[in-house]
């Protein structure tokens, strides 16, 4: 079976986590199934998923929805929660594209608090 160099990329992201975490701070919304959406921040993003505050326990397998500043609702998957902060996966890859602009915009000095 022949991959194209996309689909490659995909499968090993998805995988072994392959995409590089950038550490950051973005101001967020989060929202988990069935849930209210809070505010968040989130602390890493790659193209395969991030990690964000979370003050309720959030659950492994549990679908969210994370909302940046100026992007529509991104669906993910919980991976992990420790100690208020949810480790998730995006269930659609992130553009690198959309993510380069992400990190561009928010890899400056800027601080932002969590609730947490």
């Amino acid at each position: 079976m022949q991959f194209k160099v996309s689909e490659k990329y995909e499968i090993a992201a998805q995988e072994d986590r392959c995409g590089q975490r950038t550490k950051l701070t973005i101001p967020g919304m989060l929202r988990a199934s069935g849930g209210r959406a809070f505010q968040t921040v989130v602390h890493d993003l790659s193209i395969s998923g991030f990690s964000a505050s979370a003050i309720n326990r959030m659950h492994e397998g549990q679908v969210c929805w994370l909302t940046l500043p100026g992007l529509q609702s991104l669906q993910a998957q919980v991976v992990w929660w420790e100690n208020c902060i949810a480790g998730c996966a995006f269930s659609e890859l992130l553009s690198p594209i959309v993510h380069d602009n992400i990190l561009q915009r928010y890899s400056g000095n800027r601080v932002y608090r969590s609730n947490v």
